[in-house]
């Protein structure tokens, strides 16, 4: 009988095909558009962290979501080059709810509890 390694069975336990949808709304409640996300990877927060160049959590976060963010068809949303427009010119709360869902965060918690993790 042959037995698989821990790693193996780990890694063969989840999907990191599946993604998760969030519908981007104005502020009359339109979808402006449809953002779809796969589950993050420490190797996924590596490399937000080398394109941040920094360990400002507001950064890292911004550029976690420029490199995670992708259309219905699979392909990214936007670029690394992104991440100051994004920051500069979108509203904070939903830059906030953007990231939160990204993250995995519930709407229970609140921005502070997501600045911890």
């Amino acid at each position: 009988m042959s037995r698989n390694r821990p790693v193996d069975l780990l890694v063969g336990e989840f999907d990191l095909n599946q993604r998760r949808k969030f519908d981007v709304k104005n502020a009359d409640g339109k979808v402006v558009i449809s953002l779809y996300f796969k589950p993050i990877t420490r190797a996924d927060r590596k490399k937000s962290q080398q394109l941040a160049g920094t360990d400002e959590a507001l950064d890292l976060s911004t550029q976690m979501l420029c490199q995670m963010a992708e259309l219905e068809d699979g392909s990214k949303a936007f670029a690394p080059a992104d991440a100051p427009k994004l920051q500069r010119q979108l509203p904070e709360s939903v830059l906030n709810d953007l990231e939160l869902f990204l993250f995995g965060i519930g709407e229970e918690a609140s921005l502070e509890d997501a600045k911890n993790d």
